[in-house]
């Protein structure tokens, strides 16, 4: 059970990874954001990291994503702990 527990967060991961790759990459060729996508970095580190940068949208957007994470459990400061895993390559941390 603990393997699938594994392989579901990883392709959850994925998922949020894809998410942003079409969300960011989207506002990139509509030059809406200066930042090309990396299919390395998840929903929450980039707007984590927009947050850190003093990027005006993201501090509500980190808020609510950081408030969802409260819900299942996890320390506030969700999207700033998610810079520094996806800066270094590790997987988002739970």
């Amino acid at each position: 059970m603990r393997r699938l527990a594994e392989v579901a967060r990883q392709l959850l991961v994925s998922i949020d990874q894809l998410a942003q790759v079409l969300i960011v990459g989207t506002g990139y060729i509509l030059h809406r954001t200066d930042i090309c996508p990396s299919a390395d970095e998840t929903i929450s580190s980039y707007v984590g990291r927009a947050e850190r940068d003093g990027a005006r949208w993201a501090r509500p957007t980190a808020r609510a994503i950081d408030g969802l994470f409260v819900l299942l459990g996890e320390e506030p400061g969700h999207c700033r702990r998610n810079i520094e895993t996806a800066a270094c390559g590790l997987p988002p941390t739970p």
